[in-house]
């Protein structure tokens, strides 16, 4: 009798179910942007031949840990359907309000993070009030908090860049590498991230704001808190731009006025372009890891091209305008 035909791994009809069934977990989004991401390291190793060295990829990782710590709580917001456009001058006040409280004296210097970090997340506060409860649309809510933030701290310096300096914890946050010459600023980028993995994947309020984002009335009558829920993810929004503020303020050893001015646009641009539905209601944090990536390596990519400022605010509004075109002909999930 004959044996019976050998099947080659390679080809057989399981393992390419299985490897089917792998892609089919991973957003399409989130594959493009990895995909773009190859492809700028491919661009930029071009223009230079250090862009691949490990050095110049961690001083990238660790720009991209600021605009990370924005980008988290951004998604948070924007997985909801709502937006916020507070994060400029919020990310300028946990920045001046930490090195204030830096001049306070020992004690003021123990509690310069939090404290910058409490004032941020009270700026979410109101912006969660306002949308949850008064019911004001997010753009327009946040927009005037943005301006009422800005008014507060032209109100705090006059106008003139404040005197403060940055502590040691945060410059220590923001420059050191203490870990295998590991940039500390990447470790908190990484800690905030995996929490905010589990609160997504693992909590009540994580499966709360995918239901709010895909249909807040639907969620509101099946008894869960969305008022509450809504809140929460501005405070998180606040407290998190405001955190990255006072790494700024650690990276620059001082606040200066208008610090948090470049950082909106490529937030939301990464959000949206790891696959965060603008709408709300769908997307995945590992999308908004690799969008935070792509944006930080084009940014540097435009800047060895000595693209100017116009130039890359249009890009960025270009891909919003994309993404928006994308989702916005697909249906939330019900």
């Amino acid at each position: 009798m004959s044996a019976p035909p050998t099947i080659s791994p390679g080809s057989s009809p399981l393992s390419r179910s299985r490897f089917g069934t792998l892609l089919a977990r991973i957003d399409r989004p989130v594959l493009a942007a990895f995909g773009c991401i190859i492809l700028l390291l491919l661009v930029g190793s071009l223009y230079s031949s250090s862009f691949l060295s490990p050095d110049y990829l961690l001083q990238q990782l660790q720009v991209a840990s600021f605009l990370g710590l924005i980008a988290t709580g951004m998604m948070l917001v924007v997985l909801l359907g709502q937006i916020d456009l507070s994060v400029p001058w919020v990310v300028t006040v946990g920045g001046m309000m930490s090195t204030a409280a830096a001049g306070w004296g020992p004690l003021g210097e123990a509690l310069a993070i939090p404290f910058g970090i409490t004032c941020g997340a009270a700026i979410g506060l109101a912006n969660g009030i306002g949308v949850a409860w008064l019911r004001v649309p997010s753009m327009i809510f946040t927009l005037g908090m943005n301006a009422v933030a800005q008014g507060l701290m032209v109100l705090r310096t006059g106008g003139f860049a404040p005197q403060d300096h940055a502590t040691s914890a945060m410059h220590v946050l923001a420059t050191g590498r203490h870990i295998l010459s590991i940039p500390n600023a990447l470790f908190v980028w990484a800690i905030v991230g995996a929490i905010t993995i589990f609160l997504l994947r693992r909590t009540t309020f994580g499966r709360a704001i995918y239901a709010i984002g895909n249909r807040e009335r639907a969620a509101y009558l099946s008894g869960l808190p969305t008022r509450r829920v809504i809140v929460l993810a501005f405070m998180a929004s606040g407290g998190l731009s405001a955190f990255a503020g006072v790494l700024l303020a650690g990276y620059s050893t001082k606040a200066y006025q208008a610090m948090g001015d470049p950082y909106l646009l490529p937030a939301v641009a990464a959000v949206v372009l790891g696959g965060t539905s603008i709408l709300g209601g769908r997307g995945s944090y590992l999308g908004t890891i690799a969008g935070v990536i792509l944006i930080t390596l084009l940014q540097s990519i435009l800047s060895v091209m000595q693209m100017p400022e116009a130039g890359r605010q249009i890009i960025y509004g270009g891909v919003i305008i994309a993404m928006l075109l994308v989702y916005g002909r697909q249906k939330r999930q019900v």
